[in-house]
């Protein structure tokens, strides 16, 4: 029974494809024919030490900047010369390192504003159509009550987002993504700045959301976190892919000592 689901597991798509990716920043080769897959369900970190191109390969698959050649898939289609809107309407989120919600806006209204295809995005419909409208608003507003409770923020709903803690901004990201209904979602170092207790909340609710069928791609320099939360994990280093397997195969290849570790034991 297990062999047929892994044998499932490689037939299927995956939900996310680099393949060759290069990104030159003038004479500088900041990623370096980097190819890498993402199955569906699975939560893939990314790791390595600062200046290895992380980052950088994280806006490109995002589309926050565009490969100088290689190609990226998203579902099967290819999307290397799309910009970030059009792969976010393809099921692609991404959350920051530096969460930035509108400070006065409260909580409640920083997760209905990720709702895609709206109809009241377009002057014309708030007059020709506006029964339409209202009813898309009540409906964005239950959703984003239910995903603030999903985040624990239910209790700030209605405050202003500048009276979050860094990681309660944190998890308000996670349920504005969430509001998108992505296929996967990019985390950006979840872990950075946020304190022990909030950061188990948000490890449980990655959890939990994986556990709804969405997919994860995450850069984190926490390696607790890594090896609690990833089935799998890439390294890189200048640039380019330096090895792959389980927390515990990476944390013990020689080469990820010496590039990630600073050839510490």
């Amino acid at each position: 029974m297990s062999e047929t689901i892994e044998r499932q597991d490689e037939i299927r798509e995956p939900v996310l494809a680099a393949k060759n990716v290069v990104r030159r920043f003038g004479g500088l080769v900041a990623v370096n024919d980097v190819s890498f897959e993402v199955r569906p369900g699975e939560i893939l970190g990314l790791i390595g030490p600062n200046g290895a191109g992380k980052t950088t390969m994280f806006d490109l698959l995002a589309g926050s900047i565009l490969p100088s050649s290689g190609e990226i898939f998203l579902n099967g289609t290819l999307v290397s010369g799309e910009a970030a809107h059009r792969r976010i309407g393809r099921g692609l989120g991404r959350t920051f390192q530096i969460p930035r919600p509108l400070p006065n806006l409260t909580l409640i209204e920083n997760v209905m504003l990720a709702a895609q295809g709206q109809a009241g995005e377009k002057l014309l419909a708030n007059f020709l159509m506006p029964r339409r409208v209202a009813a898309e608003e009540r409906i964005g507003e239950k959703k984003a009550l239910e995903l603030l409770e999903l985040v624990a923020l239910t209790h700030l709903a209605h405050e202003p987002a500048r009276v979050l803690s860094g990681g309660q901004r944190k998890l308000l990201e996670l349920a504005r993504v969430m509001m998108a209904d992505p296929a996967i979602i990019l985390l950006d170092e979840p872990a950075a700045g946020v304190n022990a207790t909030l950061l188990e909340v948000i490890i449980d609710r990655i959890r939990d959301i994986n556990a709804r069928g969405i997919t994860f791609l995450l850069i984190e320099h926490n390696i607790d976190m890594v090896t609690r939360l990833c089935h799998h994990v890439l390294v890189m280093a200048s640039g380019q892919l330096l090895c792959e397997g389980t927390a515990d195969e990476v944390a013990r290849d020689p080469r990820v000592i010496e590039a990630y570790l600073g050839g510490a034991v």
